[in-house]
């Protein structure tokens, strides 16, 4: 009940919220251009509120949510947001098999029932009062409800301790910031793999909805309960860190993000492309002229940054950092790929001009 109440309360939000409207990328086949509603950053600050001072209480004032009941309540969160991921996708699998037929995704329309199941057929389910499914899916439940989740830890170990800690405050700061930063330029995912090609099944509904929260908050949930003992002067080097991680991550998205929606301000700021045949321009300056997928590099020192906070007395908050790795890495991979199919022998010369990958003059 619990999950399913935030994640109708973030799909109240995303109706009645007011925001601007945005069209997606070109629908494969028809051209067609869907509207998005951008109320995530409206949506990210009153749920923030909500849980500070929106929680009803039994005199029918408004209080706290009772976040550290959250953390004791984790396990069977996680199975129940595991459960509701698995009905969602089968759902979506059944729904897309209806008349008229909705434009399917490449991927997820093999004729494989569970390997379609696992992808996603339909490339854009949505729901009445334009509730884009997928793309509500992979802002809004799973992102901010890892930011809560991240203040039940910290309202647990103050319950526990007294205090919360300078190492879990930084985690929930910094992680906190990327939540912040995903729903602050919330209109550059619709420009992503995710929304552009792959359907929307268990694979994209178990990531947004149950691995995203529960596997992201590693680091504050260790915390709870342990102290890494580390120097202010261990601290102020994974600030910075951090601090090196964001500003890659964030100064590559905001020059693509440019380079793609308004190509002229891009051109006055001396961003250099080459053409190829298929019309398209590759961006080869700046932070694209060092490295193919530096932004990569950026989002993974921000990852590790996370993992360092909880000090070196156990691996287990390495897993993240860890799995990122090889996630980014396949990531690569499968664009590379993708890439090559689209832009043909352009492709080749594109990386002739950035022969890096993830680190100039390392990968």
């Amino acid at each position: 009940a619990i999950v399913a109440g935030w994640i109708g309360f973030q799909a109240i939000l995303q109706i009645a919220l007011p925001g601007p409207t945005a069209l997606g990328a070109p629908i494969r086949d028809t051209g067609t251009r869907l509207a998005y509603k951008l109320n995530g950053h409206l949506a990210f600050w009153v749920s923030v509120a909500a849980m500070g001072h929106g929680w009803p209480r039994a005199d029918g004032s408004l209080g706290p949510a009772p976040l550290s009941r959250l953390y004791d309540l984790f396990p069977q969160l996680a199975v129940a947001a595991c459960a509701l991921s698995l009905a969602l996708g089968l759902a979506l699998y059944a729904a897309s098999f209806r008349r008229p037929q909705p434009i399917l995704a490449i991927p997820g329309s093999t004729g494989c029932a569970v390997y379609d199941l696992f992808m996603g057929r339909e490339l854009n389910p949505r729901l009445p009062l334009g509730l884009d499914l997928k793309c509500f899916c992979e802002l809004r439940p799973g992102l901010i409800g890892w930011l809560v989740l991240n203040l039940a830890c910290c309202a647990k170990r103050r319950e526990l301790r007294g205090a919360v800690g300078a190492p879990l405050a930084l985690v929930t700061l910094f992680q906190g910031i990327y939540v912040w930063d995903s729903l602050y330029y919330e209109k550059a995912i619709l420009t992503t793999m995710d929304i552009t090609t792959d359907g929307f099944g268990v694979m994209l509904a178990f990531g947004d909805l149950a691995w995203v929260p529960f596997t992201y908050s590693l680091q504050a949930r260790f915390l709870v309960s342990r102290d890494p003992d580390l120097p202010a002067a261990a601290l102020v080097a994974i600030a910075a860190l951090q601090s090196i991680g964001y500003l890659v991550f964030r100064g590559a998205n905001s020059q693509k993000d440019l380079f793609r929606s308004d190509f002229d301000a891009a051109k006055a700021q001396g961003m250099r492309w080459i053409e190829t045949a298929s019309g398209r321009k590759l961006l080869v300056s700046g932070f694209w002229g060092a490295a193919r997928k530096i932004n990569y590099t950026g989002d993974w020192l921000m990852s590790l940054a996370w993992c360092l906070l909880t000090g070196f007395k156990s691996p287990v908050p390495y897993f993240y950092c860890v799995y990122f790795a090889v996630l980014l890495a396949h990531r690569a991979s499968r664009d590379d790929h993708a890439c090559a199919r689209k832009y043909g022998p352009d492709w080749p010369r594109y990386k002739a001009h950035v022969p890096y990958i993830f680190v100039p003059g390392l990968f």
